[in-house]
């Protein structure tokens, strides 16, 4: 039986290479000349003064919260659709969680959606840009600047997405991406802060690195973490950065085939190829089964399982999760479009190592599934 993985990397010659460079220099910790190399590519490609190369996503959310200062006493409004560390850096600094709902087109929270939750209270707001495509992003951010909100950009699944012709990553007072496996451009694990204020630069990098005092090493004023990404990392993402648009070319080559052979389906629904504002960029290729469809999410994904396809669920809401309601940090409330998407949505392989072939084979295995039930 073939097997199609959900997420299949394809790294190069190049890639090895400039590893293997590292390795052969001795540079591998965080103090490789590599790491600053990455970041000052990663904020030219996107447009911004400066870049911190962190561990991980999540390490990059933690690190820009206490750098913009949110605490206690603060409201933070996050799209509920996402992944649970957006939420969990907010709680973590001790700041109560906001979550918001999304729009039922492109699956992202809009202006309305963030207006609707925010009280005297509210201090930021993260844009999350899901799956690929984001929102209409200037309405936001000028209610953002009129209500003196902190604007947190959570761009890890738009790399080499542009919102009316500028790279998402470019928005807000600080960007984060996580640079994971399933990532556009991948160090293994990893995550990137890049912002335009040389203050929040420099607080980011000092609490990424446990906060030693530049003139008494081994003292320290403020607690942070060992959030360092290491100089093998970066040199992994170096090359791969430098092809940005060639990866983001296939990606939408990969997520336009899905949606010309998978649209005339019925009871299958799917995110938007463009937008007025954005071409998505198809980090991942979302489905929704409908909601009158004579199958359920589970008997599909039983399906394609059972034909060595992979496939994952949608994120659940964070207003849904227990270990964020038990922090007693959480405004959750119902939010009835992110609950009907998490429960319908779930998204197949589309990896950047998904050859022509094994994409024919996960279109068939959909079509075959749904006409022999419809």
């Amino acid at each position: 039986m073939r097997s199609v993985p959900v997420n299949t990397p394809d790294l190069r010659e190049d890639d090895r290479r400039s590893v293997l460079e590292c390795l052969e220099s001795g540079w591998i910790s965080s103090e490789g000349p590599q790491v600053a190399r990455f970041e000052s590519l990663f904020a030219e490609a996107s447009g911004r003064a400066h870049g911190v190369a962190v561990s991980s996503g999540t390490a990059a959310l933690d690190v820009v919260v206490r750098a913009l200062g949110l605490g206690p006493g603060d409201e933070v409004l996050v799209p509920s659709l996402t992944i649970i560390s957006c939420g969990q850096a907010v709680t973590a600094a001790g700041a109560t969680l906001v979550p918001v709902d999304c729009d039922p087109s492109d699956w992202n929270a809009t202006v309305k959606n963030f207006r609707a939750r925010a009280t005297p209270k509210t201090r930021a707001l993260m844009l999350v840009h899901l799956y690929g495509l984001c929102a209409d992003l200037d309405p936001i951010l000028d209610w953002a600047r009129e209500s003196r909100l902190l604007v947190i950009e959570d761009a890890s699944q738009a790399l080499g997405l542009d919102y009316r012709g500028r790279p998402c990553g470019s928005f807000g007072d600080v960007s984060v991406f996580s640079l994971y496996a399933n990532k556009l451009v991948t160090t293994g694990e990893g995550g990137m802060i890049l912002t335009d204020s040389p203050q929040v630069a420099t607080e980011c990098r000092s609490l990424r690195n446990l906060c030693f005092q530049p003139e008494r090493r081994f003292w320290h004023e403020e607690l942070g973490w060992n959030y360092r990404m290491t100089a093998m990392q970066a040199a992994l993402g170096i090359p791969q950065l430098r092809r940005l648009p060639e990866l983001a070319g296939r990606k939408r080559t990969i997520g336009r085939t899905y949606h010309a052979s998978l649209t005339r389906l019925p009871h299958l629904r799917m995110a938007p190829v463009t937008t007025p504002v954005a071409e998505n960029v198809y980090w991942v290729f979302g489905l929704l089964v409908a909601e009158d469809a004579p199958f359920d999410r589970e008997e599909i994904l039983a399906a394609l399982a059972a034909r060595g396809v992979g496939t994952r669920t949608f994120f659940h809401g964070l207003h849904q999760q227990p270990a964020l309601q038990n922090t007693g940090l959480l405004d959750a409330a119902p939010l009835q479009v992110t609950e009907s998407l998490s429960e319908r949505g779930f998204y197949l392989p589309s990896g950047l190592g998904l050859d022509p072939e094994d994409q024919e084979y996960v279109i068939r295995s959909v079509v075959e599934f749904v006409e022999s039930r419809s």
